[in-house]
């Protein structure tokens, strides 16, 4: 009778220069390949731009990355593995990431989220962020933007 492994735990992990090629993988995957190579070796080099990263064995299966302003997380991506949506990974994720920029400092979080993406825009509403505002045109494909911010409270 054949055996079954369990699949390895589900970790967080700070994104480091050494995970460029899982991240370039994801944001391929996910997100149509928003960053080339080398903004990605800038991203994970650069102690202002945090990333954290939901690691099952060798694979990088969601992803979280800002740039740490004074007191203003500034959240410039969210990926989940398209093979691993619905799970809640990117909720895990986004939720770690806030804790995090919480603990360094950070007193509120944005981002920006395209305006036809409803299973994000619910996602940061569940989670308490607002919508402030909308950059029209803001995205490739000509979507608008909608702002959203948060307040980080202990």
């Amino acid at each position: 009778m054949p055996t079954h492994t369990a699949d390895p735990p589900i970790r967080l992990e700070a994104l480091r220069p050494e995970h460029l090629s899982a991240c370039l993988a994801l944001d391929k995957a996910a997100l149509g390949g928003l960053w080339s190579e080398s903004q990605w070796g800038s991203e994970l080099a650069d102690e202002q731009r945090p990333g954290l990263g939901l690691w099952q064995g060798e694979q990088l299966l969601a992803f979280a990355c800002g740039l740490l302003v004074l007191d203003e997380l500034q959240i410039t991506t969210l990926a989940v593995d398209p093979g691993h949506r619905r799970q809640g990974l990117g909720r895990r994720v986004i939720q770690a990431f806030l804790v995090q920029a919480r603990e360094a400092g950070a007193l509120r979080a944005t981002l920006e989220v395209a305006s036809d993406n409803t299973a994000a825009g619910a996602l940061y509403a569940d989670l308490g962020f607002s919508t402030a505002g909308i950059r029209r045109g803001y995205y490739r494909n000509g979507s608008d933007a909608l702002i959203q911010w948060l307040e980080l409270h202990d």
